[in-house]
């Protein structure tokens, strides 16, 4: 991709302004025309918001959009509909079992409103914070149940040198490690921030700081390629979505993929993912002391972020070097066979109306967040300027749905290529043109974290 070494976030002053005008009136009118009884909004098809039967993954960005609006216009009636959604239907998943999606849906509301409350940008009411607090420390105590451990037989660098891991598993079942999970995570370090922890039987208590840093060493070790091995497709900073155990003795077997093209090539919503969970983990580690980190983790907290550093930096590079297109949006996945019949697409701005391959903006929109992130961590302006640079592409026109008959705000993102859920356009070849609940999430999360580097607000952060 091309990095802009002059833009600074104020020349993207106007563009956000309209971003979250455009937020305010589509965040009222999929409010006023969704019936709950049909599930949750999942993606657009012809510009209006629809389900998709999987798991309930989107409610949070549903309600969590609405709070983030108001967040940057300060719009009432935002925060009464994000407060009064979330309170009406959030609470089943706050002690959902069955789902590795935690930090998606209940940090976007649970803890969006908990954050303003305490920025005062609406009234301290005691009641109410410890509301969103215990729902919080809920959530991530039922993220971390859903643990398994990993045999290691042979300590690893790439893991820290320990001889103990483990995994949040995802859905899919206790043989399985996704990438997504780097980013739902910080559920369990809110909670843990809160004093929170796990209760066993025998009133064995597990360590929630723990269970997350155990889960990132183990998804650098076993989903990261790291350019190092003589596997055939071990491209450094390419991430598999999946990883799968033996369950009947914990040995790492193979990686796999849901939604990507293959296990070897970068499904590239999952390297924004693993992109932003570890940059995020960063910035939440540094702020801890480190004998208070040894005391709940037993390692050193130096030898962690090592390895999370290695993780933020390798997947940032082979998003920029070997992912983006010219303008820093991504194709759905660096190996899709149809990109053989894009020469050169590294080299021009990405095409969302080409015959081949489709874009996906929402993980370009994950994957901005994570360079500006990765940026302001490490004082290395190449990642600040790329965040920027991707950042401009998406609120062009190309990118955001100004039309006002349109729901989404984020075009061009796509769910599940393989599985062939997105909406073809008719005289089109490739899914084009649509939204997700997800894409427009995170768009508008990005957004507010920009207009905080604008305007020299509190910088956005998940934890305290």
């Amino acid at each position: 991709m091309r990095i802009d070494p002059k833009l600074k976030p104020s020349d993207l002053t106007r563009p956000l302004e309209r971003l979250f005008d455009l937020a305010g009136r589509k965040v009222r009118d999929i409010d006023r025309t969704w019936d709950v009884s049909r599930g949750t909004p999942v993606f657009t098809v012809e510009g209006k918001y629809t389900t998709r039967g999987w798991t309930e993954w989107t409610q949070g960005f549903v309600y969590g959009c609405a709070i983030l609006a108001f967040d940057v216009t300060g719009d009432k009636t935002l925060l009464k509909l994000g407060r009064d959604r979330t309170r009406q239907h959030m609470p089943p998943h706050v002690t959902h079992v069955g789902v590795h999606d935690h930090g998606f849906n209940n940090l976007s509301t649970f803890g969006n409103l908990r954050r303003l409350m305490r920025e005062g940008k609406f009234p301290h009411n005691q009641w109410e914070n410890e509301y969103y607090e215990l729902a919080l420390k809920s959530s991530g105590a039922v993220q971390a149940a859903r643990w398994q451990g990993i045999r290691v037989e042979k300590p690893s660098p790439l893991s820290a040198n320990v001889t103990q891991l483990g995994y949040i598993y995802s859905f899919n079942g206790p043989h399985s490690l996704f990438v997504d999970t780097m980013r739902t995570i910080r559920i369990l370090g809110v909670a843990w921030q809160l004093g929170h922890r796990l209760m066993h039987e025998n009133d064995r208590a597990a360590d929630l700081l723990k269970r997350a840093v155990l889960h990132g060493l183990a998804t650098n070790q076993y989903l990261i390629f790291h350019g190092q091995s003589q596997h055939t497709y071990d491209v450094r900073g390419r991430t598999a979505h999946e990883a799968i155990f033996n369950r009947n003795d914990g040995l790492f077997r193979c990686r796999s993929t849901q939604q990507g093209y293959s296990p070897f090539s970068t499904w590239t919503r999952g390297l924004a993912w693993a992109m932003l969970g570890y940059a995020e983990q960063l910035e939440f580690f540094a702020t801890i002391p480190d004998g208070k980190f040894r005391q709940s983790v037993g390692l050193p907290r130096r030898d962690v972020m090592r390895v999370f550093t290695q993780a933020a930096v390798q997947t940032c590079e082979h998003y920029i070097e070997d992912c983006s297109a010219l303008d820093g949006i991504t194709y759905w996945d660096d190996g899709a066979p149809g990109l053989a019949r894009l020469q050169g697409w590294r080299d021009r701005p990405a095409d969302p109306f080409n015959d081949y391959e489709p874009v996906d903006a929402s993980a370009s929109a994950i994957a901005a967040q994570a360079l500006l992130r990765l940026g302001r961590h490490l004082n290395k302006p190449r990642y600040t300027q790329a965040g920027l640079s991707v950042a401009r592409t998406l609120l062009s026109d190309t990118y955001l749905a100004t039309n006002p008959k349109h729901q989404g705000l984020l075009l061009h993102s796509i769910y599940h290529r393989p599985n062939g859920w997105d909406h073809v356009p008719k005289g089109r070849k490739i899914p084009c043109g649509e939204s997700s609940m997800w894409g427009d999430y995170h768009l508008l999360e990005l957004g507010v974290l920009l207009h905080r580097l604008n305007s020299g607000g509190r910088y956005l952060t998940f934890f305290d």
